[in-house]
């Protein structure tokens, strides 16, 4: 079976086409803005994932320790 890429216009509208089609093209604002994004929100999570607290007070595991 073919890898393609893209969407098919049997089961989208052809606005569905065109924004597609300008979030994939690098000289479009759509596509600019789409990398620009991207970028923040990676380093954002980066930053967020630096501590791991565990289990917090007050929850449980779902046993009880009679």
């Amino acid at each position: 079976m073919a890898n393609k890429k893209g969407v098919s216009s049997k089961t989208h509208t052809q606005q569905q086409l065109n924004d597609y089609a300008n979030q994939h093209n690098p000289n479009n604002k759509a596509f600019k803005a789409n990398q620009a994004n991207q970028k923040v929100t990676k380093s954002k999570s980066k930053s967020s994932k630096k501590y791991d607290i565990g289990i917090l007070d007050g929850e449980s595991y779902g046993w009880c320790d009679d």
